[in-house]
């Protein structure tokens, strides 16, 4: 299938990225760890808008969001914090608590690969709308969420690896220097629909393309600080906030930085401005340094039902 625009005005998954490399070493050493992070995604100006926006992957299924699929669990740890977080669910967090209470909150294909559960079309851990009313918007979306909410830390402690990294990729690969030694080089960038594997082109919308889905009020870097310094760690993602800072400093000269789905965003806003008869002019170039503000961003749910 073509990578052109999707349904929901997405731009095209190839697009013209800077990208920024550092070591994790000081001083002359060579380092063991370099990172390749990906400025023009990290700087962009996605957030989640489940509740608010989101078409979800199946078009069938708007409510869902990317909760239509099970979550497939990385390794032990990651099974093991989830469990952990079962316990903890409430009636009030969790919808399909008695199902998941009698073991069914996770299941084990042919392969061996363990997943969430699935419960009437989609993941075991989805509140549907309706859910609770007043507890929590209207109580949807992930309860595993709701309960880091609830409990004050953050969604990476109590959710799946694939459900907090999303759409943040990290990938790993050992690099061969002509020196003979290596190195072990981490990327971080965009989870693009290719991270899906081959079904990823036939999901109805995916957010990290769309324009709407770019109206968040900071740039990914920020706004995805708990998710990034538990990704590279809290010296690394120091150095990364510092290149994301230059690389905003530089949208003038270097347009390449602006993700062309949060270019389309400010731009949209600056329309909706001048039909409202507002001065559409006062941020000028610098409108997508705004961050969407304009379309009235924040991030409800800090993640979403990811």
């Amino acid at each position: 299938m073509p990578a052109g625009p999707r349904p929901g005005a997405e731009t095209p998954l190839d697009l013209d990225r800077l990208w920024v490399e550092f070591g994790d070493s000081e001083g002359d050493e060579a380092p063991g760890t370099v990172y390749r992070c990906d400025l023009t995604w990290l700087t962009s100006s996605w957030t989640c808008v489940f509740g608010r926006g989101c078409r979800g992957i199946d078009a069938a299924r708007p409510d869902d969001g990317c909760c239509s699929l099970g979550a497939h669990f990385t390794g032990r740890d990651d099974e093991r914090r989830v469990a952990r977080a079962v316990r903890r669910l409430t009636p009030e967090h969790w919808q399909h608590r008695a199902h998941g209470r009698r073991g069914g909150w996770r299941v084990t294909a042919d392969d061996g690969a363990t997943t969430s559960a699935l419960v009437d079309g989609a993941c075991v851990f989805l509140n549907r709308p309706g859910f609770a009313a007043g507890t929590f918007a209207d109580g949807a979306g992930c309860a595993l969420h709701l309960l880091a909410l609830a409990e004050g830390r953050p969604p990476h402690e109590t959710k799946p690896d694939v459900c907090w990294q999303l759409p943040i990729r990290r990938a790993y690969r050992t690099v061969r220097r002509p020196d003979e030694t290596s190195y072990l080089e981490v990327t971080i960038g965009e989870y693009d629909r290719r991270g899906w594997g081959p079904g990823g082109h036939d999901l109805d919308w995916y957010c990290s393309a769309s324009p709407e889905a770019h109206v968040g009020t900071e740039p990914v870097f920020r706004s995805l600080r708990a998710e990034l310094v538990e990704l590279v760690g809290p010296a690394a993602y120091g150095v990364l906030v510092r290149h994301c800072e230059g690389a905003l400093a530089a949208r003038r000269s270097l347009p390449v930085l602006v993700h062309p789905a949060t270019a389309a965003a400010a731009a949209a806003a600056r329309r909706r401005a001048a039909a409202a008869g507002e001065d559409a002019a006062s941020g000028g170039e610098d409108a997508p340094d705004r961050m969407g503000a304009a379309n009235g961003g924040g991030d409800l749910m800090s993640g979403g039902a990811r």
